[in-house]
């Protein structure tokens, strides 16, 4: 009996001696083809609808009234002025513009 308990202990308890070898054999292994797939640009239309509309006589009349402001105010050196005014006033009619179309353009 002390024969094979000694026998056993002197041989190893696995015949596999690459764990990896085994792994590669048992677990099958998918792989992502490589395909490249040329994905459309993205354009936020917001963002062309607000460059249509900069461009429309009456908000650049909004528009010009903001830069005639800032250049004042940046023309000063002590002024408490701001444009926030003309630059909200300006802001909203060009939201105002882009809104009516934005949704019709988004998919």
């Amino acid at each position: 009996m002390q024969s094979k308990i000694s026998t056993l202990k002197n041989r190893p308890y696995c015949c596999v001696t690459d764990f990896g070898e085994m792994a590669d054999k048992v677990v099958p292994v998918v792989r992502a083809e490589d395909e490249e797939v040329e994905e459309e640009e993205l354009v936020d239309p917001q963002v062309q609808l607000r460059e249509e509309c900069h461009e429309k006589p009456d908000i650049q009349t909004f528009w010009s009234k903001y830069q005639q402001c800032n250049d004042r105010v940046n023309s000063r050196s002590n002024t408490t002025e701001t444009c926030e005014e003309e630059l909200i006033d300006y802001v909203h009619v060009l939201d105002k513009c882009v809104n009516k179309d934005l949704f019709k353009r988004l998919k």
